[in-house]
């Protein structure tokens, strides 16, 4: 499947860390130019801006992953003091409807700094049972083709979406939407508690944009080999 307009680096490394100066100590060993880098809830919640700001100044596009989902108003203000940070890229949760998600892209076309702007359809960690046991009907391969249908009419960038539905997000939405997934693992990796998950060739292959790699590079004996054998393998695609 051909490429889309987003691409390079097309690996993001999720810092997915307790410690706030043991990211930063780790981050040191990256390249900006060849990865881009995640900081979800622990982080932030334990470091608060001043960690985000300080990768943001080295030189790193930073995807801050907080699935912002409550009310419209109140996720709008989310996003707009997370575009002051000058990150590259921010997500809400498709969950939270259509006048959330159309609020929060009202508030970034509004911001000096505009981030890209995704949705949560699914996570990876969900399937036939969660989704049933919280009242949605079908399998997670049918909430997330309807979720990233909403969330594309309501101005999203794309969607953060298991490489499993990569295909099929593809061939519904376009060249122009952005899929950034999570649940990659190389082969030679442990899956943790991803269930939904593809190796970083067949979800490239697969039509995803950005592949977040966490465990296999954080937690690797040689982190930078681990990161380089992932790019040698998204070179064969």
């Amino acid at each position: 499947m051909a490429a889309t307009p987003f691409t390079s680096p097309s690996i993001i490394v999720a810092l997915d860390f307790s410690d706030p100066q043991q990211a930063l100590q780790f981050a040191q060993m990256l390249d900006p130019c060849r990865c881009r880098i995640k900081v979800g809830k622990e982080l932030f919640t334990r470091a608060g801006t001043g960690v985000v700001e300080k990768l943001v100044s080295a030189g790193f596009d930073l995807f801050l992953d907080l699935k912002f989902h409550d009310i419209p108003n109140t996720v709008a203000g989310a996003c707009a003091a997370a575009a002051d940070l000058g990150v590259w890229m921010i997500n809400v949760h498709a969950l939270g409807g259509r006048r959330m998600m159309e609020a929060a892209r009202t508030a970034i076309d509004r911001s000096s700094h505009r981030p890209l702007l995704t949705a949560v359809t699914i996570l990876t960690s969900m399937g036939d049972e969660d989704i049933h046991e919280i009242g949605l009907h079908g399998t997670p391969r049918d909430n997330v083709l309807r979720l990233a249908s909403l969330a594309r009419e309501s101005g999203m960038d794309g969607v953060v979406c298991s490489p499993l539905e990569a295909a099929d997000l593809r061939r519904q939405n376009g060249a122009a939407f952005c899929l950034v997934t999570p649940g990659v693992r190389p082969s030679w990796s442990v899956g943790g508690d991803q269930i939904r998950t593809m190796t970083p060739a067949d979800a490239r292959h697969a039509g995803a944009d950005f592949l977040v790699i966490g465990r296999p590079v954080t937690a690797a004996s040689e982190p930078l080999e681990a990161l380089d054998a992932i790019e040698e393998e998204l070179l064969r695609v």
